[in-house]
């Protein structure tokens, strides 16, 4: 696949869950409820131990029913590995050159972190795929809708202190997706499953009165 095609499936849903854990297992675990919960696009973060086994496991096994990305990826080496292992987007909290170079390289798209509007600016540049907002704790999604109206070509991602009550709220406000983390995956499977489930519900409704194309990426169709 084309780095515009993963870029289009990873953010199809308008959500993306971040996989952050202490031990492998407990990774594991909260991947398969997150899938099950019908969640196709999961973020492991690179802090989580064994965390390259786990996307090398997730990918080997998903294939193309989901999409497996690497987060918290800080500098080229940790590029490469995570492509090696199979990751299908690399993301971070930071904005790095070769992190961005060593994605592309090898036709994997970018998520770099952002926090203002010339580091927005700056990974535009840099050709990344979409930003992401980190972190959007002391943000608020009208926020958001200011800086699009002064960048309406940036495919902004918050992630970093998204609610599931805020997560359409930032959708509405132009968001292309958000991130979750525990706010999502916290608690038993059903009640996970209900959780997710009534998200991806809202967060299509907002995405109808989104000011980004409703094809879910339409520009990375060019």
């Amino acid at each position: 696949m084309y780095r515009w095609e993963i870029t289009r499936a990873a953010l199809a849903q308008r959500v993306f869950a971040i996989v952050r854990s202490t031990t492998y297992d407990e990774a594991s675990a909260t991947a398969d409820t997150l899938l099950s919960a019908g969640v196709t696009t999961l973020e492991i973060s690179l802090t989580t131990p064994f965390a390259l086994e786990a996307v090398t496991t997730l990918t080997r096994e998903l294939g193309e029913d989901a999409v497996i990305g690497a987060g918290t990826v800080l500098d080229a080496v940790s590029a490469r590995m995570a492509v090696d292992a199979g990751a299908r987007f690399l993301s971070s909290p930071s904005l790095d050159e070769e992190v961005i170079r060593t994605g592309h390289r090898y036709g994997i798209p970018v998520f770099p972190g952002v926090a203002t509007p010339t580091e927005m600016v700056r990974a535009l540049e840099l050709g990344a795929d979409a930003l992401k907002v980190f972190p959007a704790a002391e943000r608020r999604p009208s926020w958001l809708g200011e800086i699009r109206a002064a960048l309406p070509q940036a495919p902004l991602l918050p992630a970093g202190g998204v609610s599931v009550e805020s997560a359409p709220e930032w959708i509405a406000a132009g968001a292309a997706a958000v991130g979750l983390g525990s706010a999502l995956s916290d608690g038993d499977r059903d009640t996970v499953t209900k959780r997710a489930s009534a998200l991806l519900s809202r967060l299509a409704e907002a995405a109808s009165d989104s000011p980004v194309p409703e094809s879910a990426m339409e520009f990375y169709e060019y």
